[in-house]
């Protein structure tokens, strides 16, 4: 299933994207796309629901991040060795882990707002994983059992803050708009093979990211078990999982994120996203 929601901001609906890519409401089924809906149990009631039975949607009608009420937003730093290298940092032994405010997330193709301070926005692209079920010290072993499913995220990311405001990574990683996610939430019955897909970044037309999760340091698998070595993972819980070489800050000289500047995203069989960077007021 690709799992979305739809509407204004603060009043999205959930839905779902059918095999003709029209979206339907499942308004009369599921109260939103959250934690309670997103374990075994829910998923499979929702299987049970057969999409033609379900209102249309306009396919014109904005979507909204495929997860509501996220309460941990997980990332995962330096997780592609040629993505640590651009930047000039050790490939680490263990992960890297840090948080985005959930406040920072917003629809797959919602404008990037650049801070008024900003000097050095930066772009990520990554796949996530959605959390489905209670997972504490889960073994590696079972960790792709706790999945709700999969999606496109991009870690927008204010290097300024992030390194020079006290290498406290979380200051340049959580302004309004600086987590895009989706457009969809799919689930991993149709992604076989998660630690297989292609990802990949564009700003202004020109390609700046051209990935595969096959090349991340820490897989799938062991990233889940290992944050849950430290704290409880609870459905609805979002971990996105690194970004590949490419970024802005890697570049000889660094290129970053203006106002007007147009960024598109994507991985395979998980959709894509358009975001335009627009200066807040």
């Amino acid at each position: 299933m690709k799992l979305l929601r739809f509407g204004p901001p603060g009043s999205e609906r959930p839905g779902l994207l059918d095999e003709t890519g029209t979206v339907r409401d499942l308004s009369d089924v599921v109260p939103d796309i959250r934690g309670s809906t997103l374990s075994n149990a829910g998923l499979a009631m929702l299987r049970s629901v057969a999409p033609s039975s379900l209102p249309s949607v306009d396919d014109t009608v904005r979507l909204g991040p495929p997860v509501a009420d996220v309460r941990h937003f997980i990332a995962v730093g330096l997780n592609y060795a040629d993505h640590a290298i651009e930047t000039d940092t050790p490939i680490p032994d263990e992960p890297v882990i840090f948080s985005k405010a959930p406040s920072c997330i917003v629809g797959p193709n919602d404008e990037v707002l650049m801070p008024r301070e900003s000097r050095m926005l930066d772009w990520e692209a990554e796949v996530a994983v959605v959390i489905g079920e209670h997972a504490f010290e889960l073994a590696e072993e079972d960790a792709l059992s706790a999945v709700a499913g999969y999606l496109v995220c991009h870690d927008v990311s204010e290097r300024q803050f992030q390194i020079n405001r006290g290498g406290q990574w979380i200051k340049g990683k959580s302004s309004p708009g600086f987590g895009p996610l989706g457009p969809w939430l799919v689930t991993p019955d149709e992604v076989p093979d998660p630690q297989n897909l292609n990802l990949w970044l564009r700003v202004n037309g020109v390609t700046r990211q051209s990935g595969s999760t096959a090349k991340m340091i820490f897989p799938f698998r062991y990233l889940i078990s290992y944050i849950s070595q430290f704290m409880a993972l609870e459905p609805g819980d979002i971990i996105t999982t690194g970004t590949p070489h490419g970024v802005g800050l890697g570049m000889k000289p660094p290129v970053f994120l203006k106002p007007g500047d147009v960024v598109e995203l994507g991985a395979d069989g998980l959709g894509r996203q358009r975001q335009t960077v627009v200066l807040r007021g």
